[in-house]
């Protein structure tokens, strides 16, 4: 978990829109194991340790159903911090008669599957950074089938689901953008991240301190898609956590001199990508 703390930038916190708030809530904690820290009217910000949010929902009965071929949320991942956790969500999600999708990634083995309303998760455990093969500045990354017998050795088959474990966190996020070369440009330059590995001329992905990926960035919604309506399902906003407030202040004066607007309300810097993702920027 060292490639999510301090002195890298990360992501560590996702909000997300939904329609039905009880229905999601239900989901994330029968379903994806996480807990409820403090909930309103219509938000509910949910834990894994009890201490610290990771994923918000914000519930707006008249929102629209989350659209195709437009740019926001790919999936989200949550990173729990042993494989033997993720061999318990297998059986989990088993019980629970749950659909997923699964890949090795060589970096990493991960399920994917989406909520009542269409956002992806990916549930995933790294494998050792020094397993990771790197070239020329690029980290090898591929979409293997998910050796399940293998996985499911490890864990305990007998102990009864207690949801994620407390070191689970908010891993990465990827993303469906319009354009690939001005995302690349706005991630890069404007917020200082690195290219670690390119999949084609589709999709991008991004870290620092030389993780495999803190964000992902993908053309896979179509080129030139435009950002779905305001009152969507969907993504509303991601953090991402700088190194301190010397950092942050360079980021903005990067943005705002590449074009980007960044506004400050009660205290948070928010920002978007050229593709209209929404993005706090913490210290």
């Amino acid at each position: 978990m060292s490639f999510h703390r301090k002195p890298i930038t990360f992501v560590n916190h996702v909000k997300i829109q939904v329609q039905n708030l009880e229905r999601s809530l239900h989901f994330y904690q029968e379903v994806i194991g996480l807990k409820v820290l403090k909930k309103t009217t219509n938000i509910a910000k949910l834990t894994a340790d009890g201490e610290n949010c990771i994923l918000s929902l914000e519930g707006q009965e008249n929102a629209s159903p989350k659209q195709r071929g437009t740019t926001g949320l790919y999936h989200f991942a949550l990173l729990v911090p042993r494989r033997s956790d993720l061999s318990n969500i297998v059986r989990h999600f088993r019980t629970k008669g749950i659909q997923m999708g699964s890949s090795d990634h060589l970096v990493s083995e991960a399920l994917y599957l989406n909520d009542p309303e269409g956002n992806g998760i990916e549930v995933y455990v790294d494998r050792n950074p020094s397993e990771w093969k790197w070239k020329n500045g690029e980290v090898a990354m591929t979409v293997d089938p998910l050796d399940f017998s293998d996985l499911l050795r490890t864990g305990n088959p007998e102990e009864s689901w207690k949801g994620l474990p407390p070191g689970t966190i908010m891993g990465h996020i990827h993303l469906h953008v319009s354009q690939l070369e001005e995302a690349e440009e706005f991630y890069t330059r404007g917020l200082g991240f690195e290219v670690v590995n390119r999949f084609g001329d589709q999709a991008i992905f991004i870290s620092a301190g030389d993780y495999h990926h803190h964000i992902g960035l993908n053309t896979w919604a179509g080129i030139g898609a435009p950002a779905p309506p305001i009152n969507s399902v969907g993504l509303k906003s991601f953090t991402v956590v700088l190194p301190d407030e010397e950092y942050r202040k360079n980021v903005v004066t990067r943005l705002e001199m590449m074009g980007a607007t960044v506004t400050k309300e009660n205290g948070v810097f928010m920002t978007a990508d050229p593709s209209g993702n929404g993005i706090h920027l913490a210290v």
